[in-house]
């Protein structure tokens, strides 16, 4: 207890404090970061403590009131406090490891807790192990996906069952604001529908401001979500467009690999299955390189035209390329990194897809961006930090198909 007091020392952290003010801007990232560092590991600790409590005092349910009383927290925060520290202790040892290392945060280990509390223990330690090396340096929706994918892999047909359970718990609920707000939100919908009406609000309220709407596009979408609910045309079909990524042996029923819909993550084979079977869905053949997962190609049979280049960059790149972020790549821009005017070509090679946020930060000073021939994109911040982002392959690397000695078609 006493070396603890003296790393949390009021007047050492006063020290501290005022030397950072004397830091360049490199500096101030390196000391945030080791401050992080730091932070993580005392979290650790913060864990260790209630789930040795809770050993003290048999489970008894007055621990979480105990815990809420001494930190000042609600209890539905406190319970997650105690609920998530003895998974730690019992079920994540090495995620609670990696908080030993000042590798993951406190806030990171709590989704996976969450993304693996419906394992049994035995699956839950196997999905701790696959994610002890995928953790460092993700950002919490990372985190989330990674684990949730860990999941799905261990317990494949207890991941079927759970979405199945999930969607059919879908409900709308009502919550009442002040000062004349409400909200109104449809919770586990299904994914596939949830994000084709997003899909077509936003793409009304884009239409909207640019023929000259004032409004801002959040007011527009939550406008227009109303003005459907209460009597537009809310009940038509409407078509969009979801990327839906699965092995063609998935498709088929001869797996049970995870399936990954752009923008959410992974989704488990009986689902992904029930999507790619839709009255309205429409396939297309993606060839890949069989030892890489990269993709080469795209079939040309479907309902329409290709739409060409972009739409390859688009379904090789999913997402937003800058590292961390999840915007599904039909709603990012196609960017040269080298500028057009500068002698950039409008080429697989020379286009990614960002978002208009990330593409926005790729004109500000200092950052630099670099595509090399294999697709991986180094963005290198202004105080010098590079950090890398590689299309995503759509299957784990693979000498031969399951049916063949001959590599896989797909």
């Amino acid at each position: 207890m006493a070396l603890l007091e003296e790393l949390t020392d009021p007047d050492l952290l006063e020290l501290v404090n005022a030397s950072v003010d004397s830091l360049d801007d490199k500096d101030s990232v390196a000391v945030a970061k080791a401050a992080s560092a730091g932070i993580a590991r005392l979290e650790a600790v913060r864990f260790r403590a209630p789930a040795q409590l809770n050993r003290h005092r048999g489970g008894a349910g007055s621990v979480v009131q105990e815990v809420a009383l001494e930190l000042s927290l609600v209890d539905s925060h406190a319970g997650s406090m105690v609920a998530a520290a003895e998974a730690l202790m019992t079920r994540l040892p090495r995620t609670l490891a990696l908080m030993d290392q000042g590798k993951l945060s406190g806030f990171g280990a709590m989704k996976v807790v969450a993304a693996t509390a419906w394992l049994s223990e035995e699956n839950a330690r196997a999905a701790d192990a696959v994610l002890e090396d995928r953790l460092p340096g993700r950002n919490a929706d990372q985190i989330r996906k990674a684990a949730n994918h860990a999941a799905i892999t261990v317990d494949r047909d207890g991941a079927d069952r759970r979405a199945r359970r999930h969607r059919e718990g879908r409900r709308l609920t009502l919550r009442q604001g002040e000062m004349g707000v409400a909200s109104i939100e449809v919770e586990d919908g299904p994914v596939e529908k949830v994000t084709a009406a997003y899909r077509r609000i936003d793409r009304e309220a884009r239409a909207l401001r640019k023929s000259g709407e004032t409004r801002t596009l959040d007011q527009l979408r939550a406008d227009i979500a109303l003005d459907l609910l209460l009597g537009g045309q809310g009940g038509a079909n409407e078509r969009t467009e979801v990327f839906l990524y699965m092995d063609l042996f998935t498709y088929l029923g001869m797996n049970n690999d995870p399936a990954e819909l752009a923008g959410h993550g992974s989704i488990p084979a009986g689902l992904a299955r029930q999507i790619a079977t839709g009255p309205d869905t429409v396939l297309r053949r993606i060839i890949t390189d069989p030892l890489s997962g990269q993709v080469l190609d795209l079939g040309r049979d479907r309902y329409r035209p290709s739409a060409g280049l972009g739409e390859f960059v688009r379904v090789r790149d999913r997402e937003c390329r800058r590292p961390g972020c999840h915007r599904p790549a039909q709603a990012c821009d196609l960017d040269h990194v080298v500028p057009w005017q500068f002698g950039g070509h409008t080429n697989a090679e020379e286009l990614v897809d960002l978002c208009r946020r990330d593409h926005r930060l790729k004109d500000e000073p200092g950052w630099t961006y670099r595509l090399a021939a294999d697709g991986t994109l180094t963005i290198t911040t202004p105080t010098g930090h590079g950090y890398d982002s590689t299309p995503p392959p759509l299957h784990e690397p693979r000498t031969q198909s399951p049916l063949t000695d001959e590599p896989p078609p797909f």
